[in-house]
């Protein structure tokens, strides 16, 4: 695989495919981290460890399609509260895909003069994601 542009990138929530998408902000993975410093410590330096991690929120925005039907999924998904599977699938030059579980937990619209109408979503994520080769499409 290789470097790629963003072109063709998916997010997929719930085996459906979010239309109109202009921008994915993913996946950030950060640990909390735990003091450990004694009071005998002589190096004059903290000494820490990694804690819990945290995913934090995957937002995204695009413009709003009234036909979409990954659309439609997330605004029924943000009105249920249901943790579902999601997928941020990049293009095949990269060949990964980020899974993991979230809830919906933000839909927005806006209309701007002289702008397409936009939407823009925010998901909880729970638990570790994975970031893994993408599975191929298989013909059906």
């Amino acid at each position: 695989m290789s470097k790629s542009n963003s072109k063709g990138t998916q997010l997929k929530i719930n085996n459906k495919v979010v239309g109109g998408l202009t921008s994915i902000n993913g996946i950030e993975v950060n640990a909390d981290t735990v003091d450990l410093t004694a009071m005998d410590n002589a190096t004059g330096y903290r000494e820490k460890a990694a804690d819990f991690k945290d995913v934090g929120d995957v937002t995204a925005s695009g413009f709003l399609d009234g036909e979409d039907a990954g659309q439609e999924e997330c605004y029924s998904l943000l009105d249920s509260g249901d943790a579902v599977t999601c997928q941020i699938i990049f293009p095949p030059k990269i060949g990964k895909t980020w899974s993991f579980t979230a809830s919906v937990v933000r839909f927005s619209t806006g209309a701007e003069l002289s702008q397409g109408v936009s939407f823009e979503l925010g998901l909880a994520v729970t638990g570790k994601p994975t970031l893994a080769a993408t599975t191929p499409a298989t013909g059906g």
